[in-house]
Formats: structure tokens, sequence, C-alpha cells
């Protein structure tokens, strides 16, 4: 058995995530993604036999894939919400890491759709609100109807 302190000292490096056993810990190496050590391991190859532009070309690369990846990220969590009880109409939209978020009363809200697909407009007292991003736009005037019958038909005011 190997003591603690030597586990400490020479094992491989890793960072703590999340297991799937809800243990809170499970090792994961943190030497970087298969793609890009492939990439550095051909580049470096290449660079050896007298190559030299392939590795920062090579890393070029890596860093477009890089922000790539980052742009993704940021728009991963994008949604919108729509809720409706006690006489109000809710409304979150989350996009790009900036949040949303407005009420209507909802014997006052105006659901407008518009031509080929736009985007729905939400309306009441002066406030405006766009949402609809996340449907195919052949779906948002069948959305937009919805959204009309459920304020329709859902009691005012009442708790549930």
């Amino acid at each position: 058995m190997m003591s603690a302190e030597w586990q400490a000292t020479h094992a491989p490096s890793a960072m703590l995530l999340p297991g799937p056993s809800g243990s809170g810990r499970s090792a994961v190496p943190s030497s970087g993604s298969a793609p890009g050590s492939l990439t550095e391991g051909v580049a470096g190859f290449f660079w050896t036999q007298g190559a030299r532009l392939v590795m920062p070309f090579a890393g070029c690369g890596l860093l477009a894939v890089a922000a790539a990846m980052l742009a993704f990220a940021r728009h991963a969590g994008d949604r919108e919400r729509i809720a409706l009880g006690d006489g109000r109409l809710r409304v979150e939209t989350i996009d790009g890491g900036r949040v949303e978020r407005i009420e209507f009363a909802q014997d006052a809200v105006r659901v407008e759709a518009g031509d080929g697909g736009s985007l729905i407009e939400l309306t009441s007292r002066g406030e405006r609100i766009a949402v609809g991003r996340h449907v195919r736009p052949e779906l948002r005037p069948w959305l937009a109807a919805e959204l009309r019958d459920a304020l329709r038909e859902q009691p005012r005011g009442v708790t549930g």
C-alpha cells in the first residue's frame, strides 16, 4: 500500500469532477482534449522533420476550435420560459448569459405573430418581449395560437 503523501506527490495530475455515483469525486485526466493532443503530436512529428511552420498553424487551428467551443458553450443554456398562473403571464429569456424577465397582467397581454415565421411579440402596457427563438419558424404561428388560447381559457387570478 502506498502512502497518501507519495500518492499526492507522484500521482498523475487530475481534476475533480462530480462522479455519477453522487460521491462528488471522480478523477478525470486534465491533459487536454484527444483531438488537440493528436494535432500537437502530428505537428510535433513534422516539426522534428524540419517543417517548422506546421506547429504555428496547428496552434492557430486549435485556438479556432477553442474559440468555437467557447461560443457554443456560452449559448448552450439559452432558453425561454413562459408561465401562466395567478392572473399573470411570466416570461424569462436567457440568451448568452443575459437574463430578461418580464411579467404581464393576463388580461392585458397582446400576442402578435409576425409574417413568415418571425418572432412572436408579447406586449402589454408599453412593455414588449419577443419569444419563439427556439421554435422552428413554421411552428411559431401555432405557438402564438396556443398562447392566445391559454390566455383566454386560463381563469384569471386563480392559484393552482
